[in-house]
Formats: structure tokens, C-alpha cells, sequence
């Protein structure tokens, strides 16, 4: 097979290619063409359905005009959507900004509230300019979903008045102490409405069968307004409905008016929920498009200036403050979006609907409006944030910031969270604890906690008991220590040394983290996981630690699974006993099948960075997919296969070969005459792949760039081509290609340079296996390999 063709040097500054570059010819202007994937205007389309009755719902819940949700919407798409360093995000009206805005209009006034959003705009342009936008980061994530749960209360409290057919109140707890009398004066239809909108939006995404995986391609906010809509218009019930003036009365921003210090902490507390949202959801965006090779990272000083500028944009426009939207940027990215043209696009179908749907727009209740917004302010209280920040013990950061939030506001919520996060950390700091015990003669030193100067009497009043002479071990279960604690510390341990003692300084479970100068083991750096290494300690000048039959009874031959066994318990156990606690009681639901060699030098977890619950494995002598029909009773294969694609429902299966595999040595030397063994009875499902390679009229399959470095390494990459066709003969797996819901990677590790390398191109003459440098390439349901997987 021929080398791949080199691709053309590009000139970064004239962005033509070296072919272009003609002697004796003039230079041509580069053409440049704007294109739309079938992708964006698919998922903008997709997109603007959601965003159009939430950017209604959410400028009926800050009480402003509800031209100013469509107007941030459009703007959202269409500046910050260019502008902004994050791609798939879609920013527009964000119901983390509903109170801050709706505290605003009550305060101030609408027109004020748009030179509110102008300024907080030029601030945010100011911040990007500074290249700060990195320190938003730094806020703890608990205070960042204790603000949005906060916000989410006091939006569901507020808009429970509109469900049941009143008028909200003016703060959580007014809207509280009103909410007995709302209930005694309900209003039927504004109820029903409401009920039916939550029906449908709750009911729609889990609609079974393959009909409703269809039907879920339509996104439920739309579902659930447009039902109420109809059913409204059908049974000619009265409600309030939308109401959309013309736009040329439509308000824009105004000289502001009120007392400077207000107004300046306005600016700050919009900048700063608009920044931080912002922000946060870009670099969730990235995570969720993490496998993706065609969509670069957000560059966040961008992102924030883009931000900046499409909130000037809609403050001079009369539009509501603009931010990252979490549900917008998500259903973008699971769309299948490329690039920003999705987001532009999807500002450009809100601009036609603004000017062409309002007699549309028009019949919609708001009280379908109203429970829309209700369920994404229910929703931002998420139990998952909840169940993370209680495992990271900041769960009272969570609950002072979400209560200060819906008590005092949100920028006192954040002041109030931050101060006690900050309190919590200066706790942890200086909360030490020092212990001493003697257990078999060996006298244990365990200090939990950050080692400062603060805990430096205790820790040598705890030293101070240790006899002399005596063996010590001192645990350090902390991640801090500073100068003066590592002093006294050091200076004891040389003491107890000088008076024949040793020392043992552990880290967390037992880790060892330092030696003790001049004993016997100085000669040797070894970790609690070098016996599963092949590795050769030198021997000390002055052996003290036995003969060297008595080490090799120690070592590899002796007690090493015990010994394995042993620090597994002290040193990974406490670290993953809450993940598998969780995959006990949840059960396994692993998105790969793993299929790879039994070889003992391929360590599966190590070489693909994954945990507890993450791969399917299933490991056998050569890596081999036995075709149906020819298991000769032995179905351990097939088994796992179907298991894994008709039960745990993998998304992708990779066949893993490797460098070296002595199975493929075994194939290569095998008689197919002589004597059946076991061995060579399994190996028999290798034949194909020996006839494949041998095959004069196929070229080798390639490693990268080059060729195979001999007959075995080439029978080991055409064995992962050999056994993925294989796969596709398994019912089960071609079942599931067909249907879109399954990947096929083929992948080859090279032993002794620690490289992977996947299968990138597929032909029925041979395969190229490229280097990973960093991201990964996938496959298409067809089998067909998709290559560029280089970073």
C-alpha cells in the first residue's frame, strides 16, 4: 500500500498553499466561501426551537417587555455567537440572570435595566482585556451551584404563582406568605394549562420504543408550549396570552437613573453572573465535545469578550442580559454541530420569527410560559451537584450560598459563600490532628491534616514520646507542609537517626514518600507498586538486608499477590471504595467493549486511562473473534459480545493487538498438520489473519509511517483488520451498526515504546495504523475508519 500523500505546506501569511506560489505569475487572492454543513442548519434548527418559548418565558419572568427575551436571543446567536472563543456555545437570555435582572427592573426601571446590561457589557470587554478570564475559575464550584440553586428556588417560587393563575410577588418571601391565599383562589384554567405543559415536558424525552426515539428528536420545551397552545385554543379557554407590541414602541435603554453606589453594585452583579455562567459553561462545552477532533477548545478571554459585546449590543437594543445557556449549548453540541454557523444561524431563525410569527407567538398562554420556566428553575437545584459537593465536603458552602441567594440576593448569596469557603479552608488548614500508638514494637506518628507552623508543638510533643532507638513510622495524611513544620521534622529525624533509630515518613495509606538517610535501603527508590515490575535494585555498599535467597523467597516467588494485595488495601482502596460503593449499587454501565490479548505486559486500565465501570473487557490468547458457527462449543466470545451490545448497551468495541504477541509467534510457526493441542486448537480462529498477511497480492498493512518491522509485527496489525471483520459477522453487532448505534476501532499498542496507535484507514488491500498523539479517532457505523487522529 502506498504511503499516505503529504499534504501541501501552508503559508500562514498569505493562507495559500506553496502549489500557489507560480514563478513568473502574479499571486492570487484566496476565495473564501461561506459554507453551512447539513450538521449546523440541522442543529441550529434544533437549537431555535428551544430558545424561542424559553426566551419568551424567561422576559415574562424578570417582568420586562417580551420582545427583550427575542431581542437577547438574536443578539446571543448573532454577536456573541461570532464573536465569542467558544464555538458550540449558544448564549441568548439565561435563567441564571432572571432574578438579578427582574430585582433590576423592579428597582430601577427597564430603561436604567438596559444601561445596566450596557455597562456590565463594557466591563466584561475591560475584564477581557485584562486576559483575567481564567480567575473566574478559580470560584468553587460549590458557591457556582449554590448561586444557580438559589436562583432556581426563587424562580419556580415566583412562577407558581403565574401556574396557579396569580401574580407573582416581589421577593421569595412575600411569594411564600402569599402562597396559601394563591391556593385558596385558584384559577382552573390557568392550572390545567399549566399541568399539561409539565405532562408533556416531563413525559416527552422518555417516550419508549423506536417510535419515540424519533418523535424525542423534537425538542419537549417546544412539545409542552406548543400542547398547551393548541389545547388552549381548542377548549377557547380565557387566559392572559403573549402579548407583543409593535416594535415601533418598543423601549430601549435610557440615561440611568438612581444612586451610584446601586448602580455601580448592579453593574458588578450582572457582569459577574454573566461572566462566571459564561465562563463555566464554556469549559463544560469542551468536556462534552472532549472525543471530538473537529471542534476546537474555547479560548475563554474571547468567549469573555464576546460576551461583553453582545451585552452592550442588546442593552442598546432593549434586550435582557445575555450569557451562556446551558440547555441551548448542550442541545447544539448532542445535535451534531460543527462550528459557530449553528449558533449564528439559530439567532437568525429568532430574528425571522420576531418579524414573522407574532400573530403565532401570540396564542401562546403565559401560564404555559410560566410552568415552562418553573421546571428549569426546579431543575437548576441538581441533586447531582448536591450529591458532589457532600462527597467533597463543601456541602455547607452549597447551602449558606443557596439560602443567602434566595434570602438576601445574589450578589450577598455569593459575598456570604465565599466568605465561608474561604472560612472552611482556613479551618482544614489549621485543624490538625497528631496522633501516637505503638503497634508490634513499631511506634506509628499519624498526622491528619495540613502540617503549618500552628501544629508544629504538637507534632514534637508527639515525637518527643517515641523512645530512642526505637523503629518509627510518621503517616502525613495531608497535601500541605510548610517551612517550619519540615524543619522540625527533619531536624528530629536526624536526631532519632544519630541515636540509632529508624524512620519511616509515609504519605496518605502508607505511600512512601521519603527514605531515611543512611539505612540499608539507600541503594534502592522502590514503590509499594515496583514488585509488579521487572526491575533490579542495587545492592547497598554494606548489605544488611538479608542473603539473596532470602530476598528471592521475599520477592517474585515469595509472598508478591499477598504483598500486592496488601497495598491495594492501604494505598487504592480508600481512594475508589465510594466509586465502586456507587457501581455496586447501580450496576456496571460501561460505554466500550475492550477486546484485547491475555498478554501479562498489556495493561488495559493503563494504557486507555480508565477506572472502575468504564471498559468491558475481554482478554483472550491473541486478541481473536471466533466467526459464528465455528466456536466449536467454546461461546465465551460471542457470549461477551452479545452480553455487551444486547444488555450493557456499549457504544463501541475496539480489538486491541499488540507488539510482540506470542500468540501471533505461535500462528506463524503453528502446523496446521500436526498434533491439536489446546493451543492450537483456539489459535485455528487466527488462520484467516495468516492467510490475509501472507496473501502475495496484499500489500502489508503500514504503523504510521512506516512498514511493518517483520513478519510477526504484521501479522499482529492484520490480525486487529482480520478480527474486526469478524465482529461485523456477530448478529448482535451488525444489529447494531445498522442502527447507528455502534463504533468499531481497531488499535495496536507497541509494547516496548509505550505507543498507541489506532486504525485510521480501512481498505480492503490493508489498513494504516496512525500514531495517538493526544486525541482519538472514531469510526462510522458502516465500519468505514475515519483517520485524523493526530492533535
Amino acid at each position: 500500500m502506498s504511503a499516505c500523500v503529504p499534504t501541501h505546506a501552508t503559508d500562514p501569511d498569505s493562507n495559500r498553499t506553496e502549489r500557489d506560489h507560480q514563478p513568473h505569475s502574479p499571486p492570487e487572492k484566496p476565495r473564501r466561501r461561506f459554507r453551512v454543513s447539513a450538521a449546523d442548519l440541522s442543529a441550529s434548527i434544533a437549537v431555535f426551537l428551544i430558545a424561542l418559548p424559553l426566551s419568551l418565558g424567561i422576559a415574562l419572568a424578570t417582568d420586562a417587555p417580551l420582545q427583550a427575551g427575542l431581542v437577547a436571543a438574536a443578539v446571543g446567536g448573532l454577536v456573541a455567537g461570532r464573536l465569542g472563543g467558544s464555538p458550540l456555545q449558544v448564549s441568548g437570555p439565561a435563567a441564571g440572570l432572571t432574578v438579578v435582572t427582574a430585582d433590576l427592573i423592579h428597582q430601577y426601571g427597564w430603561r436604567t435595566t438596559c444601561a445596566i446590561t450596557i455597562l456590565a457589557g463594557l466591563t466584561q470587554l475591560g475584564l477581557a482585556h485584562l486576559h483575567v478570564a481564567r480567575s473566574a475559575l478559580a470560584v468553587s464550584p460549590a458557591i457556582v451551584h449554590g448561586m444557580l440553586a438559589g436562583i432556581g428556588v426563587t424562580i419556580a417560587v415566583a412562577q407558581l404563582h403565574i401556574v396557579l393563575g396569580g401574580t407573582p410577588q416581589s421577593s421569595v418571601s412575600a411569594n411564600i406568605g402569599a402562597l396559601p391565599a394563591q391556593l385558596a383562589h385558584l384559577h382552573p384554567a390557568a392550572v390545567s394549562v399549566s399541568a399539561l405543559t409539565l405532562v408533556l415536558l416531563l413525559a416527552w424525552p422518555r417516550l419508549p420504543g423506536r417510535l419515540g426515539r424519533q418523535l424525542r428528536t423534537v425538542p419537549a420545551a417546544l412539545v409542552a408550549v406548543a400542547g398547551a397552545t393548541a389545547t388552549a385554543a381548542l377548549a377557547a379557554l380565557s387566559l392572559p396570552k403573549v402579548d407583543l407590541p409593535s416594535w415601533r414602541s418598543h423601549a430601549l435603554a435610557g440615561v440611568p437613573d438612581g444612586p451610584t453606589l446601586g448602580l455601580v453594585a448592579a453593574v458588578l452583579t450582572t457582569t459577574l453572573v454573566c461572566s462566571v455562567q459564561s465562563l463555566l459553561g464554556a469549559v463544560a462545552m469542551d468536556k462534552l465535545a472532549a472525543g471530538r477532533t473537529d471542534v476546537g477548545r474555547s479560548d475563554l478571554d474571547r468567549e469573555l469578550r464576546g460576551q461583553g459585546a453582545a451585552n452592550v449590543v442588546s442593552g442598546v437594543l432593549g434586550g435582557l442580559p445575555i450569557a451562556g445557556v446551558a440547555v441551548r449549548s448542550t442541545a447544539n453540541v448532542r445535535a451534531g454541530a460543527t462550528s459557530r454557523n449553528s449558533t449564528m444561524l439559530h439567532g437568525v431563525w429568532v430574528v425571522a420569527a420576531a418579524l414573522l410569527l407574532i400573530p403565532v407567538l401570540e396564542l401562546i398562554p403565559l401560564a404555559a410560559l410560566a410552568a415552562l420556566v418553573m421546571a428549569v428553575g426546579v431543575q437548576m437545584v441538581s441533586l447531582h451537584h448536591i450529591r458532589t459537593v457532600t462527597r467533597h465536603r463543601e456541602v455547607l458552602v452549597y447551602a449558606v450560598t443557596t439560602f443567602g441567594v434566595v434570602i438576601l440576593g445574589v450578589l450577598e448569596g455569593v459575598a456570604l459563600g465565599i466568605a465561608v469557603a474561604v472560612g472552611v479552608a482556613l479551618h482544614r488548614l489549621t485543624r490538625t490532628r497528631i496522633t501516637h500508638e505503638e503497634k508490634e514494637g513499631v511506634h506509628h506518628v499519624h498526622v491528619r491534616g495540613q502540617l503549618t507552623f500552628l501544629a508544629v508543638p504538637r507534632l514534637s510533643r508527639a515525637l518527643h514520646q517515641v523512645p530512642q532507638g526505637a523503629a518509627v513510622v510518621v503517616e502525613l495524611d495531608g497535601s500541605f507542609m510548610d517551612h517550619a513544620a519540615y524543619e522540625s521534622l527533619q531536624d528530629w529525624q536526624h536526631a532519632h537517626h544519630a541515636r540509632g533509630g529508624s524512620v519511616e515518613i509515609t504519605g496518605r495509606a502508607g505511600t512512601r514518600i521519603a527514605e531515611p538517610a543512611g539505612t540499608s535501603t539507600a541503594g534502592c527508590r522502590c514503590r509499594p507498586w515496583t514488585p509488579w515490575r521487572n526491575h533490579q535494585c542495587e545492592a547497598p555498599a554494606t548489605p544488611t538486608r538479608g542473603t539473596p535467597q532470602e530476598e528471592a523467597a521475599e520477592g517474585p516467588n515469595g509472598h508478591q499477590l499477598a504483598r500486592g494485595i496488601s497495598a491495594f488495601q492501604r494505598n487504592t482502596a480508600p481512594l475508589v471504595r465510594g466509586e465502586l460503593a456507587r457501581l455496586a449499587r447501580e450496576g456496571q454501565q460501561p460505554s466500550q467493549l475492550f477486546l484485547t490479548c491475555a498478554d501479562s505486559r498489556l495493561v488495559t486500565s493503563m494504557i486507555t486511562s480508565s477506572g472502575p465501570g468504564d471498559l468491558f473487557v475481554v482478554r483472550n490468547v491473541g486478541n481473536l473473534v471466533p466467526l459464528p458457527g465455528e466456536e466449536s462449543g467454546d461461546d465465551s466470545v460471542a457470549a461477551a459480545i452479545e452480553y455487551a451490545v444486547d444488555v450493557l448497551s456499549v457504544r463501541s468495541i475496539t480489538v486491541c493487538g499488540h507488539s510482540g504477541c506470542g500468540a501471533m509467534q505461535a500462528l506463524l510457526k503453528t502446523d496446521p498438520h500436526g498434533a491439536q493441542t489446546p493451543l492450537k486448537r483456539w489459535l485455528r480462529h487466527g488462520r484467516p489473519s495468516l492467510d490475509r498477511a501472507t496473501d502475495k497480492n496484499r500489500p502489508w498493512a503500514r504503523l504510521a509511517a512506516r512498514e511493518p518491522a517483520d513478519a510477526v509485527e504484521q501479522l499482529c496489525l492484520t490480525n486487529v483488520i482480520q478480527q474486526l471483520e469478524h465482529l461485523r459477522a456477530h448478529d448482535s453487532v451488525a444489529r447494531a451498526l445498522r442502527e447507528g448505534a455502534l463504533e468499531l476501532h481497531g488499535m495496536y499498542f507497541h509494547v516496548g515504546e509505550a505507543q498507541a496507535y489506532l486504525l485510521t484507514e480501512e481498505a480492503p488491500d490493508g489498513g494504516v495504523f496512525d500514531q495517538v498523539a493526544g486525541t482519538t479517532g472514531t469510526a462510522d457505523p458502516t465500519g468505514t475508519v475515519l483517520h485524523d487522529t493526530r492533535a
